[in-house]
Parts: C-alpha cells; sequence; structure tokens
C-alpha cells in the first residue's frame, strides 16, 4: 500500500510539473508599463546563458582548436552559411542579427523542454520558455520587420519604396499588406508550434504512463531546433529580399 502511494505521489508530482497555465501571469510594473514578469526572468536566464558560452568561447582561443571551440566555430559557420544563402553577397553586416536571433529562439525553446521551470512557484501564472510567450515572439518578429526595412532604406534609400508600385500601382495595396503580414506570420507560427509542443506533452501525460510521453519530449527538442532555424532563414530572406528589391 505504501509502495503504491508512494508511486501516486510521484506521478502526481510529474502531472504537477507538467501542467500549464493559460491565462496567468505575473505582472511587474516597469517605469509605468504593466510586463510579465516570469517571461523577463526566463529571458534573463537565457541571455545569461548565451553571455556565458560567448566569454568560455573567447577567452583563451587557439591556432588550433580545442573542442570547445570547435563547436562554436561551428556555430558560427552555420549561421554564416544560413545568412550568405539567404542575403547574398552582402550578408556579413547581418550574421549577428540573424545569429542571435536564431540562438536566442533556440536556447529559449530548449530551456522550456530540458530546465525544471515549474518546480519553482510563482504567486501567478509559471516559468517556462521565453517563446511560450506570444509577446515575446511578436517582439522578434518585429525586430525582425524593422531590419527588414532599415535594409531595404539603406540600400536603395527613399526609392525602395518604388517596390510597393511594381509592376503595376494597382498592387500597391497587396505589397503594402505583404510587407505586414510577415512579421505576423513569423510570430504566430513560432508561437503556435511552441505551445502546442506543450500541449501535446500535457495531454500524454494525462492520458498516457510516462513511457510515452518522454520520447515526444525528446522530439519536441527536434522541433524546437527546426523553429529557430526556419524563423532565422526566413528573417535572413526576408532582409535579402528587400535589399535585392524584388519578390
Amino acid at each position: 500500500m505504501n509502495v503504491l502511494l508512494c508511486s501516486i505521489n510521484t506521478l502526481k508530482g510529474l502531472y504537477d510539473i507538467s501542467g500549464v497555465e493559460v491565462g496567468q501571469h505575473l505582472y511587474w510594473k516597469i517605469g509605468g508599463f504593466q510586463v510579465h514578469a516570469q517571461v523577463l526572468i526566463t529571458s534573463w536566464v537565457v541571455i545569461a546563458i548565451l553571455l556565458g558560452s560567448s566569454i568560455i568561447a573567447v577567452r583563451n582561443p587557439q591556432t588550433i582548436p580545442t573542442d570547445g571551440q570547435n563547436f562554436f566555430e561551428y556555430v558560427l559557420e552555420f549561421i554564416r552559411d544560413v545568412s550568405r544563402t539567404q542575403i547574398g553577397e552582402e550578408y556579413g553586416p547581418w550574421v549577428p542579427f540573424i545569429g542571435t536571433m536564431f540562438l536566442f529562439i533556440f536556447v529559449s525553446n530548449w530551456s522550456g523542454a530540458l530546465l525544471p521551470w515549474k518546480i519553482i512557484q510563482l504567486p501567478h501564472g509559471e516559468l517556462a520558455a521565453p517563446t511560450n510567450d506570444i509577446n515575446t515572439t511578436v517582439a522578434l518578429a518585429l525586430l525582425t520587420s524593422v531590419a527588414y526595412f532599415y535594409a531595404g532604406l539603406t540600400k536603395k534609400g527613399l526609392g525602395y519604396f518604388g517596390k510597393y508600385i511594381q509592376p503595376t500601382p494597382i498592387l500597391l495595396p497587396i505589397n503594402i499588406l505583404e510587407d505586414f503580414t510577415k512579421p505576423l506570420s513569423l510570430s504566430f507560427r513560432l508561437f503556435g508550434n511552441i505551445l502546442a509542443d506543450e500541449l501535446v506533452v500535457v495531454v500524454l501525460v494525462s492520458l498516457v504512463p510516462l513511457v510515452v510521453p518522454i520520447p515526444v519530449m525528446f522530439l519536441g527538442l527536434f522541433t524546437s531546433g527546426i523553429q529557430a532555424l526556419i524563423f532565422a532563414t526566413l528573417a535572413a530572406a526576408y532582409i535579402g529580399e528587400s535589399m535585392e528589391g524584388h519578390h
């Protein structure tokens, strides 16, 4: 009987950890604005992980790279390849932006799957991956939109807006709508996939033993990485498109 009660309590604890609170947030007031505290906390953790990794990477660079340096150089080369493929020969200045987007989203997604955020109890809401909040994905998408317009205006000046009436002025409303829907699609694609992955795990934990949900969680790690790659690739493609001036 004691063994059974212990097993039930263990499963209940695991279920509580895997639960998702919808619509609950811990609010902070900063400068007259109301912000989601749990998103700021987890974002700071992700930023600390990225900064710490960067410091480790450049602390003692070697001419013949070691295992750790090899890994960071591979990540940098991967980001450069994505930028070069989508933007073209003028990709250099945009590598930091594309790399920041990719690494922040990647580490955020994986932190939601690997770090036991839900063990830490908050008065309201719960800690989760920053990308689990639509405000974060909207902010990332708007940054991409700003970079998109900045790239076009820097390359072509005010002549950049001439693309809205090409090949015919009749397409002006459609071309304007397209530019505004790009960040919207980026935001909802990222937010929807991350939230859907968490909801699937919660439902499986509720219905079947942990033997089934655990492999699904590992599959979620893979899809989370793919989502980061898709976002970074599309962001680079949009920037490259604005610099080339065609659709």
